[in-house]
């Protein structure tokens, strides 16, 4: 799936939901703002006030607004958003630049990764071990970026699973179509295939081998490499764009 680009939704109260929910999140409403009144937005969409009060309460649950009596739905700090809730990162992603949210999403990456890797050579079962080699194999055999996503999307969820960490592995599903999105930049560099398969296989290596400073070498190695190719495409694109 494409994640830049919105597909209308069908019902009235998805569409709110999604509609209020970018606009929080691209700035046109800050933290601290309140939200349009219930009569107004009411009138806006044409709908009635349950409808849209149950929008509301889909917004609260996602950690964009609080709502206060008498005073309506107010914008809560951007820290306490829920970012890792599939909309918000959904609508996150549309509104961010490709190269701030690869760079910003890079940084959670170094800190989450190698520690996991490392963490994986330590705890892995042979059944996980089998698993990353499996989704190694499949990236192998992938003949175009796009066959490459879903089985290197796997080999990283395969790795923070095998840290038997709960929290970890969850981590790992919740990152998944931020990762997708950073996966599919790198991807249009020219040689991506030549150059992730060296960069997985070190970290495979290391987890089989019970290599726990290895892997959290060879996963730092694949993240800065990931970050040069990046680099690369975004500066190509942009004088592209002049």
């Amino acid at each position: 799936m494409d994640y830049r680009h919105l597909k209308t939704r069908k019902s009235m109260h998805a569409r709110i939901v999604q509609e209020l929910g970018i606009e929080i999140v691209s700035g046109k409403f800050a933290p601290g703002d309140r939200l349009p009144p219930e009569p107004t937005l009411c009138e806006s969409y044409g709908v009635s006030r349950p409808v849209l009060r149950e929008a509301t309460r889909v917004l609260v649950a996602k950690g964009l607004v609080v709502s206060k009596p008498r005073v309506g739905s107010v914008v809560r700090p951007r820290e306490e958003w829920h970012m890792l809730d599939p909309d918000v990162l959904f609508w996150t992603i549309n509104v961010t630049p490709e190269g701030d949210f690869f760079r910003s999403l890079l940084t959670v990456r170094r800190i989450i990764e190698p520690a996991a890797a490392a963490l994986a050579a330590t705890n892995a079962t042979e059944e996980d071990v089998v698993r990353i080699r499996r989704c190694y194999e499949q990236m192998e055999n992938a003949r175009t970026s796009d066959a490459l996503l879903e089985p290197d999307l796997e080999f990283h969820r395969a790795v923070m699973a095998a840290t038997h960490n709960d929290m970890l592995a969850f981590i790992g599903n919740m990152m998944s179509m931020a990762l997708s999105e950073s996966i599919k930049l790198t991807s249009r560099h020219p040689d991506t295939h030549a150059l992730s398969l060296p960069r997985h296989k070190a970290i495979l290596t290391a987890i089989e081998h019970r290599d726990p400073l290895g892997a959290r070498q060879a996963s730092l190695v694949q993240l800065e490499n990931a970050k040069a190719d990046a680099e690369t495409i975004l500066v190509i694109g942009a004088r592209a764009d002049r």
